[in-house]
């Protein structure tokens, strides 16, 4: 989220930044110019009243303070006029009180809506055609039908050649965009999760490792997932999980034929079903001949799209000491995603899928070192893929590309052979402070001076499924058997090649 004093300070910087994530398009110029205007009126609105508010508490304090001296001096018509004063401004009080608070959620509607400001050196562009490939980074062999000796296939006709990967049962638990991977192909998915683990957690060496690992929760509350900046802008790509509960405001006592008292406080779903099917609403529950008044209560959660969202939020509303960062996290977790923005895409293999695994990146460090904490963490993610011996190539993501919470981000792109296309397998974004304004998160600088807010960066070390498409696709045989990559042996118990099931 964004600083208001520099919107209010620097409005053209925020100008300029909507511009570039538009396009550089007159229409996005004109758009941005109405929403920086709306915003500084809102917040002039905001501090105007609060000054007012100020002002109305400190006179009413005084007035306070003057009728104790009036009675003092038994002045009975000022301590009477004052009094009268004092009950008047008390009335005032809640009113502005409410108008301060709507503004301020206003002003922070509208601020939480807005997409981060793109780097200087980050490429201007309306969409991907944009990104540029930077070099320097491709790695390894591209290959296809002419060095392989055959016509490749996708993954998921290898996956479903071995009787190792099932779409259609997978279909019947749980509707589209999920998949059944049994057996050595199983295992295999597991391998590359330990794998990815296990090199991101050794010692640091050549500014590779050394980062924590974390099992975290995988649902969290409305408050880390805005922290991310999940919420609100992309909610509908989110599984919320949702709990009825019936929660008695009060109850008769109950005495059984034993002369016992029944004391209940929750009631079934099953009885919620027959009584009531509203939430938050007041009711009446007959039970055992008497009614008991009550409500129905909503508790949500959120299935985690990513481990960057409970990993970054570790440091929520906390102060941080400088000598502790940077803090590097990972984890290996699976991720949902309603995908509700993909319609139609990649509908057939695992790709894109709602639920899938992932090893996590995330940094929390100091602005002055937040850039090279993002070269370092791409370098993380790009060892793993080196080792599997995967061909891949690294793009800077233009403006127009970039994601939500992001000032600048590399996408690692693994070649599939099956596709003849490359393929995101992993993306590194740095943040700066936006997560960390959203999440209060802070540390306090070494010289000694007030806290700052920390930044923070994410990335994928890299996604496990993803890359198992990717060595299914590089690996495979024309005779329909994988190969094991070298680097995942130590983890597939003596197996070396995944064959068809008998």
């Amino acid at each position: 989220m964004h600083d208001i004093k520099w919107i209010r300070d620097e409005p053209e910087g925020l100008i300029n930044a909507l511009v570039r994530r538009g396009g550089g398009s007159e229409e996005a110029k004109s758009a941005a110019e109405a929403l920086v205007t709306k915003l500084r009126g809102l917040d002039e609105q905001r501090r105007a009243t609060l000054t007012q508010l100020e002002t109305l508490l400190a006179r009413r304090n005084a007035a306070s303070k003057e009728i104790g001296q009036a009675k003092a001096k038994k002045d009975e018509a000022t301590a009477s006029a004052l009094m009268a004063e004092v009950a008047e401004l008390k009335e005032k009080v809640p009113a502005l009180e409410a108008e301060s608070k709507r503004l301020e959620a206003e002003l922070n509607g509208e601020l939480a809506a807005i997409p981060n400001a793109p780097l200087a050196e980050v490429p201007d562009g309306a969409d991907e055609h944009a990104n540029i490939e930077r070099k320097d980074h491709r790695f390894g062999i591209q290959k296809t039908a002419a060095n392989m000796g055959f016509s490749p296939k996708q993954h998921f006709e290898v996956g479903e050649a071995l009787g190792q990967m099932d779409f259609e049962t997978a279909a019947k638990l749980s509707g589209a965009r999920f998949v059944v991977n049994k057996g050595p192909l199983a295992r295999l998915e597991r391998a590359l999760g330990q794998f990815f683990l296990d090199t991101h957690t050794a010692p640091e060496q050549d500014g590779i490792g050394g980062y924590m690992e974390v099992n975290p929760p995988l649902l969290v509350r409305d408050e880390a997932m805005f922290g991310t900046a999940q919420l609100p802008k992309f909610e509908e790509d989110q599984y919320r999980v949702v709990q009825q509960l019936a929660k008695f405001e009060y109850s008769h006592l109950e005495i059984d034929s034993s002369g016992r008292i029944i004391s209940n406080n929750i009631v079934s779903y099953s009885d919620y079903v027959k009584y009531i099917k509203q939430p938050n609403t007041s009711y009446v529950f007959p039970d055992a001949g008497a009614e008991r008044r009550g409500r129905i209560v909503e508790e949500a959660l959120w299935l985690i799209p990513t481990a960057e969202v409970p990993l970054t939020n570790l440091v929520r509303e906390s102060i941080l000491s400088e000598e502790e960062l940077p803090l590097r996290l990972t984890a290996c977790t699976p991720c949902f995603r309603a995908e509700a923005g993909a319609a139609g895409r990649d509908t057939r293999g695992m790709i894109r899928q709602h639920q899938f695994t992932k090893v996590e990146l995330v940094s929390i460090t100091t602005p002055e070192k937040s850039g090279e904490e993002h070269e370092r963490m791409l370098a993380c993610a790009e060892a793993v893929l080196k080792k599997l011996d995967l061909h891949y190539r690294v793009v800077t993501l233009c403006t127009g590309d970039m994601g939500f919470a992001s000032q600048k981000t590399y996408d690692i792109e693994v070649w599939l052979p099956g596709q003849g296309a490359f393929r995101e397998i992993s993306s590194c974004s740095v943040c700066g402070d936006f997560q960390a304004r959203r999440m209060n998160a802070r540390y306090r600088p070494a010289e000694g001076k007030g806290p700052r807010f920390v930044h923070t960066l994410n990335g994928s070390g890299v996604a496990v499924g993803r890359a198992l498409v990717a060595v299914l696709e590089t690996y495979q045989q024309e005779n329909g058997a994988v190969t094991v990559p070298d680097a995942l042996l130590p983890y597939m118990g003596g197996l070396k090649t995944i064959e068809k099931l008998k």
